[in-house]
């Protein structure tokens, strides 16, 4: 580690561990891919959603859109509370006496193990919203693989879903191989159902508004490139329903393969 970043580095944990202590018993940690702050992918991110996890910042969206039915910001509300991110492991309360920086402790040893790669994406329609995916095969498998390998070394940090949770989830339209996924890890899209994407809308009901977005999005896609991954990032929900934050970034040992171009 070099200098700055060491100077960082502390200058983060310092910070963190202050944090820390405002959060509630009931807090919630999530591993999730955030660009990085070199990128534009990030800018264009926060600015997209009107809020910056990592700052605390908000502010109103940049881009109008005439032919929505609703402003932006009523159509990206879902999304803004998470922040910019996409799912790698989705959120859960740690286990009985696992402590937040034993957690943190096992990013920096689980990332340090991990090499970037550029991931180029397209933006798509998934159900009823609008996201960022993957814009090949190879890059869906590239990110499904780092996604499952995230859930296996973070499982025994993972508390249980409260029961109310996994009844609630339950009770949603699943087929079978999600629900035996459910009840074995706390979440239904992991492993061969897991599909990256980065959310950048709500369900939307009109298909106009679904249009408007997909293609404000494609007209900015080559200016901003492939997804750098180079590393993750540990998001908190202080207390639930409140925003998320992005609490701790963690490089990959190696980043060879990115290109911030």
């Amino acid at each position: 580690m070099n200098a700055a970043r060491a100077d960082r580095h502390g200058a983060d944990a310092a910070a963190a561990a202050g944090a820390a202590g405002s959060w509630s018993a009931t807090a919630r940690f999530a591993i999730y891919y955030a660009p990085p702050r070199a990128s534009g992918w990030w800018d264009a991110g926060c600015a997209w959603l009107g809020r910056d996890a990592e700052r605390g910042a908000t502010h109103e969206a940049d881009a109008e859109f005439p032919s929505l039915s609703q402003a932006l910001a009523e159509l990206t509300q879902a999304p803004r509370r998470y922040g910019w991110h996409g799912t790698l492991v989705a959120p859960f309360r740690l286990a009985d006496g696992v402590r937040p920086h034993d957690l943190v402790d096992a990013a920096q040893r689980w990332t340090q193990t991990k090499t970037g790669f550029a991931l180029p994406v397209a933006v798509a329609t998934l159900g009823d919203f609008v996201a960022l995916r993957p814009a090949d095969d190879d890059g869906d498998a590239r990110m499904r693989e780092l996604a499952a390998d995230a859930l296996r070394t973070f499982a025994g940090l993972r508390a249980k879903p409260p029961a109310a949770d996994l009844e609630r989830r339950l009770a949603a339209p699943l087929s079978e191989r999600q629900r035996a996924l459910l009840v074995e890890w706390g979440y239904p899209y992991v492993f061969d159902e897991f599909r990256f994407h980065m959310t950048l809308s709500n369900s939307l009901d009109l298909e106009q508004d679904r249009a408007a977005i997909v293609g404000w999005w494609q007209a900015r896609m080559s200016q901003l490139g492939p997804l750098p991954v180079d590393g993750m990032a540990i998001f908190v929900e202080p207390a639930p329903g409140e925003p998320f934050v992005l609490w701790q970034r963690f490089a990959f040992g190696s980043t060879a393969e990115v290109n911030f171009a």
